[in-house]
């Protein structure tokens, strides 16, 4: 397939313009919100709308609400994408410096106020956790999508105060979790401790680049981390990486939301998570996709999705 004629101008003409072509380098790092973008280009939010809708309706980017704001991202689509890497690999990298400083800059107050966050509730953070869903019937949907076992080796990546590990770990070899908190990782390795389990490894750890080996767990989880991510669909791509042939990634979050006060109270980034929305970042890594299971409260709160997602199995060679 190919671009029309006049979709190709219709493109064209939607990036032929300075703003437009530094607000698509920018979202070629990161999905952000109207007001990331505005801070970084130092621009009133209407002015950037306006280039944002041009952009949009011309298909070259992706509008997304997440309860009262609106995120976007660089299309999906295989052709818009092709044409804005086109695009962005004729730009001057220097052109566009004091954008990436700026762009470093919200990063920066993104994580230093997560890390504090995380940091200040770290003792309390199971007691958090389970303000909002009864904790004890998604812990056993998790033993019942995640399987028997045993596992060779089981990863947890934002492993927080490591109850997965201490939920799956005895049906596992050896586990590890991630974490980039020195606080939870130090309670972590106190629950797992006091669970009797040996053959755990605690690292800090960057989900977005684990530094893990590709295919070597047949047990990936990710459990209530990736409403709190910049870019939760990276972190989907490197937790699939792991995944080994016939094993499986199982993911916890939240579904779609409104519970605005979870931004400023509890550092959530995005309000939840449809279930085409996982599907396309789980069949995108290369992993097919299980049924979700839904699990609502018990009275008003928020719904817990899980989602499961296996690498097929490696074709055996065929005896001559």
């Amino acid at each position: 397939m190919s671009l029309t004629a006049d979709q190709t101008i219709e493109a064209l003409r939607a990036v032929g313009e300075p703003t437009r072509l530094r607000v698509l380098s920018l979202l070629a790092g990161e999905e952000l919100s109207v007001m990331e973008l505005s801070r970084i280009l130092d621009q009133s939010q209407p002015r950037v709308s306006r280039h944002l809708k041009l952009m949009a309706d011309a298909g070259l980017i992706e509008r997304f609400p997440d309860g009262a704001r609106v995120f976007y991202r660089l299309s999906s689509d295989p052709l818009a994408r092709r044409l804005v890497d086109t695009v962005l690999d004729l730009l001057d990298a220097a052109a566009h410096e004091a954008d990436d400083r700026r762009l470093e800059d919200v990063r920066r107050d993104r994580g230093a106020a997560a890390s504090a966050y995380f940091e200040r509730v770290a003792p309390q953070w199971d007691r958090i956790r389970s303000l909002y869903v009864c904790e004890t019937a998604v812990e056993a949907a998790i033993t019942r999508a995640a399987g028997d076992g045993p596992f060779e080796r089981v990863v947890d990546l934002g492993t927080g105060s490591g109850r997965m590990l201490t939920l799956l770990g005895k049906s596992a070899k050896m586990s590890v979790g991630l974490d980039l908190s020195q606080n939870m990782l130090n309670i972590a390795r106190a629950n797992v401790t006091r669970a009797g389990l040996d053959r755990v490894e605690l690292r800090h750890g960057d989900i977005f680049a684990t530094r893990l080996p590709e295919h070597s767990a047949d047990l990936v989880m990710v459990h209530q981390v990736l409403h709190y991510l910049a870019d939760p669909a990276a972190a989907v791509a490197e937790a699939a990486r792991l995944v080994m042939p016939g094993g499986r990634l199982l993911i916890v979050d939240f579904a779609p939301h409104q519970l605005e006060h979870l931004r400023e109270e509890h550092q959530h980034r995005r309000l939840g998570f449809s279930d085409p929305e996982m599907r396309g970042w789980l069949s995108g890594a290369g992993l097919k996709p299980g049924a979700p299971i839904t699990l609502p409260p018990d009275t008003d709160g928020l719904t817990v999705s899980i989602w499961t997602a296996q690498r097929p199995a490696a074709a055996k060679a065929k005896v001559a």
